[in-house]
């Protein structure tokens, strides 16, 4: 039996291909829904996370509190550089938007529990408001982070 001619590649096929080569998830992160945002995107070893909050893999409130938040979403990030062959201390810069500047401590507490060595760049702002308006109570901080996998050794 002769081999079947091989169909030639699409556009679409090469977009498909390379999409799966950049992007990178964990069944331990929820998805964002379709055509908005990507929650990590990897490229030659450089690493982009998107703004993550402390709202659980099915959208469940994690509660009032700075430091349990800032702790899930520390969590996801290690879930995902995981998924991607990486560490948290590849991690190079992390941008933290908080609801509260006075309250930023909580977010420093939880970030020791998860990097060790020489700790990330970052940039400390205070915004208006995070994450979804619908959350009840409102959220207090977003995170996102950029990096090398293998930068820590």
């Amino acid at each position: 039996m002769a081999d079947q001619p091989r169909r030639p590649r699409t556009l679409n096929d090469a977009r498909t291909e390379a999409e799966a080569a950049f992007k990178r998830t964990t069944a331990k992160v929820a998805e964002a829904p379709p055509q908005t945002w990507s929650n990590m995107k990897v490229a030659n070893g450089y690493f982009h996370i998107a703004g993550m909050t402390g709202s659980g893999p099915k959208g469940e409130h994690p509660g009032d509190d700075m430091y349990i938040q800032a702790k899930s979403i520390f969590q996801k990030f290690k879930d995902l550089l995981e998924a991607a062959g990486g560490k948290m201390n590849d991690i190079m810069s992390i941008t933290v938007y908080v609801t509260n500047l006075d309250e930023n401590t909580e977010v420093w507490r939880a970030r020791r529990e998860f990097f060790s060595g020489d700790f990330p760049c970052s940039t400390l702002i205070e915004v208006k408001r995070v994450g979804s308006p619908k959350a009840s109570p409102p959220l207090k901080v977003e995170i996102n982070a950029t990096g090398l996998i293998g930068a820590a050794g």
